[in-house]
């Protein structure tokens, strides 16, 4: 056994703290590929926790299945190099796989963990890897799964709909068109770079909308957010020419990448689709989107994880509204960092403030439901391609359960026109 006489304590507390700590995984099949992976994860944690009672800890907490019980923990420095990637998952998420909290978490409790941004920790552990300390714990009890929060429904005036003042007009005619351009171009001084870490960020939906107009106390519908049975469509794009078919996301983490899997549930490959009219610029950007970008719907929020050796770019109005940047601003990802791209939360409060404001306000929000994502290369006004149209491979995400909701609101409210959110 490979740096036996390095362990801090005997090869008997070694065998026998390896074995109690075996027989606690969840779900795993003998002699499988999961079952060797985690194996050898257990047993270079042993050989890092420099404490015996970290490991007794760890075999109580196991054992007890509670927070109430101390950390284990391990050097931040040393957990990239703890955890192999588990060779049954596929390479496209591997470095997620990697991460120490989400490898033990996902063999002593959710075997279907995807990603650290499904977790958070308990408040009383001082440890867990959002404080970002010398020490991280590993405790998997002492982290919680994220769960979609409750979205209190909208209200709907049901009489008397059209009451708006003049001031409400210019606020729909003015505000929220140059607030939220179709046209993606973003400001010089705007252009932003992400880090591989939670970022707490107040809210402040409020900025996007100004003062309402007075309006009489009249009776109201509540209208709920109701999930849809796909998160999201993916349409793919060379240049400003659509390719291919839509892709329906079922499941909540894909990946989008440059690969040919044509049938994958889990895999939008752009490698697989063809195009008589693809430019040299396009073919050779296509080479380089290799492991793409996976997105995540976490609790109601959804995140993109760039995967390639190339970073990606991503155009959000509601990211960019989070952090009050200019709503067009294109924002860079790098390589193995991701940002929250979407809010259920956040979505709901802009569009609570913005029924009072009538169907075409409503109907505006429409845009904030689609999010541009380009690979390898970016836009704006420090790029030669001032529009997401002149990039030579890029995705468009609609994200239809705020698009539903938003027809829903839509049908209860007086129409200006023949207008629709599909």
């Amino acid at each position: 056994m490979n740096n036996l006489f390095n362990l801090p304590f005997s090869f008997s507390i070694y065998s026998q703290a390896l074995k109690s700590l075996l027989q606690h995984r969840i779900n795993i099949q003998l002699n499988s590929n999961e079952d060797k992976w985690s194996e050898k994860a257990i047993k270079g944690l042993i050989k890092r926790l420099t404490k015996t009672s970290m490991i007794d800890d760890l075999q109580t907490a196991l054992a007890t299945k509670t927070s109430h019980t101390r950390c284990v923990t391990i050097p931040s420095d040393a957990q990239n190099k703890l955890v192999e990637p588990n060779p049954s998952t596929t390479v496209r998420s591997a470095f997620s796989d990697a991460t120490p909290i989400v490898a033990f978490c996902r063999i002593w409790r959710w075997p279907d963990l995807n990603t650290y941004l499904e977790l958070r920790p308990v408040d009383t552990c001082p440890y867990a890897f959002q404080h970002e300390k010398d020490q991280i714990c590993v405790n998997p009890y002492h982290y919680e799964r994220v769960v979609a929060p409750f979205i209190p429904p909208v209200y709907v005036s049901v009489a008397n709909r059209s009451v708006f003042n003049s001031t409400t007009s210019e606020y729909r005619r003015e505000q929220l068109d140059s607030r939220i351009p179709m046209d993606c171009v973003s400001e010089s001084d705007q252009q932003r770079t992400t880090i591989n870490s939670p970022v707490n960020i107040q809210d402040n939906t409020d900025a996007m909308t100004p003062t309402p107009a007075t309006i009489n106390s009249i009776p109201t519908t509540a209208v709920s957010y109701v999930e849809t049975p796909f998160w999201c469509s993916i349409l793919y794009y060379e240049l400003n020419q659509r390719v291919g078919e839509i892709f329906h996301a079922s499941l909540n983490s894909l990946v989008v990448d440059g690969f040919c899997d044509p049938n994958a549930s889990d895999r939008f490959c752009l490698g697989s689709l063809t195009n008589v009219n693809r430019t040299y610029e396009s073919e050779t950007c296509r080479k380089l989107v290799g492991n793409g970008v996976r997105l995540y719907y976490i609790g109601g929020d959804v995140f993109a994880e760039c995967h390639s050796d190339s970073p990606i770019f991503v155009q959000s109005p509601c990211c960019n509204q989070r952090f009050q940047w200019h709503l067009a601003t294109v924002c860079k990802i790098p390589p193995h960092c991701n940002l929250k791209i979407f809010s259920n939360t956040e979505f709901a409060r802009i569009l609570s403030n913005t029924i009072q404001y009538g169907y075409e306000a409503v109907y505006n929000l429409t845009r904030i439901c689609a999010i541009r994502m380009s690979f390898v290369k970016g836009w704006g006004e420090e790029y030669r391609r001032r529009t997401v149209m002149s990039t030579p491979c890029w995705v468009e995400i609609h994200l239809n359960g705020p698009m539903q909701w938003l027809d829903n609101v839509l049908q209860q409210l007086p129409a200006l026109g023949t207008m629709s959110s599909k």
